[in-house]
């Protein structure tokens, strides 16, 4: 006797297929995650050896070895051979002491800013991808942090890949309403900024983290346009108003932007005082930032037209992965020198395999030991990256008036 065939199993639904795949990949980085930093999955951050920490600070490493022996200031750590380190924290109490111990060039340890000068928002943004925007947003507020500012990180992408460089996984470590979203969302579960604010394993960074639940604003606010009549004008004060309400506590907020002209971006260009946009030195990327300046202006001028004021200290283009020997590269910095002049800064962060194998354990080239890749390598995109956010902070030390 014959038996019928058992009828075919249904086929899975393309949104089930995709699920299932964004599944199996998180519970993977997860792991994977795990296994970089137990046992309680958080990430920390080095110690610099006594040279690496007199190069911060701007001091000799003879005149810390004369500090610790003379037990002056927070003593440094010590390994079973004797070399000295110090942890940022550490570097920051040195710092304080530095100051007080040398009133006349306490401004050099402790840059902070003073009364009267306004706190400095830096948007980094471009909707192109692959410009290198996360990886220019987080060296900045690494390298801003080991200077002595008190650095907020505003991770603006859904994508949240800032967020998981400092540590978090989106998915599994960022509950609802605890990014951006919770503070600038218009229902009645609207949250102080305070409370979204995370502290780092970076001392001196402060972090909102980011998740899919920042789309949220932009499905919500079109809504609230149609719905109140001001939704207009409120929308884009959201994010500037979120910020002020801890402006006190930080120098320099960061945000890292959607690779998008959305609402949020749009609220964080409102917000900023200064804007940098990254830009890969390959013809369809300048193509593509043709087109990203042309809708930004736009939008500008919505935001202008809607009662909005937008006058920023400054606008400079960061020019990222770039490979100075090559020649097309090479034109193509040429020509935004030519077009924008002092608005393409003189440095450029060089394309570096250093830079990719950190990024493989999410770590910034400021975290790496310097033996874990080839030193000439990290050496060559340290001093890139170094001349990139100095020139940075030599724009905000303008901005104060210093």
């Amino acid at each position: 006797m014959n038996r019928p065939a058992p009828a075919p199993s249904p086929r899975p639904s393309t949104t089930d297929h995709i699920l299932r795949h964004a599944d199996l990949l998180s519970g993977q980085l997860r792991s994977m995650r795990d296994a970089m930093f137990p046992p309680a999955a958080q990430k920390t951050l080095r110690s610099f050896s006594s040279g690496d920490a007199a190069r911060i600070l701007g001091v000799s490493d003879g005149y810390l070895r004369q500090l610790s022996l003379d037990g002056l200031g927070p003593l440094p750590n010590l390994t079973p051979g004797g070399r000295r380190s110090y942890s940022l924290a550490q570097m920051n109490d040195l710092r304080t002491f530095l100051a007080g111990h040398r009133p006349r060039d306490a401004r050099a340890f402790v840059p902070r800013r003073r009364a009267g000068e306004k706190l400095q928002v830096l948007a980094v943004a471009n909707f192109k991808g692959g410009s290198a925007k996360t990886t220019s947003a987080l060296h900045l507020a690494q390298y801003l942090a080991l200077g002595g500012y008190r650095v907020l990180a505003i991770d603006l992408d859904p994508q949240a890949s800032l967020s998981a460089m400092f540590g978090y996984q989106p998915e599994f470590d960022i509950g609802a309403n605890e990014t951006l979203y919770g503070a600038i969302r218009y229902d009645g579960e609207r949250r102080p900024m305070r409370e979204v604010v995370r502290s780092t394993y970076f001392s001196g960074i402060d972090l909102v983290p980011g998740n899919l639940e920042l789309m949220e604003f932009e499905h919500e606010t079109p809504r609230a346009m149609l719905a109140g009549g001001r939704g207009r004008e409120m929308f884009f004060r959201r994010v500037s108003t979120a910020i002020e309400e801890v402006g006190e506590d930080y120098d320099v907020v960061v945000v890292d932007c959607p690779p998008q002209l959305g609402f949020l971006t749009v609220g964080a260009l409102n917000a900023a005082t200064a804007m940098l946009v990254t830009i890969h030195p390959q013809m369809v990327d300048v193509a593509s930032m043709s087109q990203f300046l042309l809708m930004t202006a736009d939008l500008m001028g919505v935001i202008e037209e809607a009662g909005g004021t937008l006058n920023f200290d400054f606008i400079r283009y960061v020019v990222t992965r770039h490979d100075p020997n090559d020649v097309p590269e090479a034109q193509i910095v040429a020509l935004l020198r030519g077009l924008f002049g002092t608005d393409v800064l003189q440095a450029t962060a060089w394309k570096s395999t250093a830079i990719a194998n950190a990024g493989l354990t999410k770590q910034s080239l400021y975290e790496l030991e310097r033996g874990s890749v080839g030193r000439v390598a990290y050496e060559r995109a340290l001093d890139s990256m170094n001349a990139v956010n100095g020139e940075i902070a030599g724009l905000l030390a303008e901005a104060w008036g210093r």
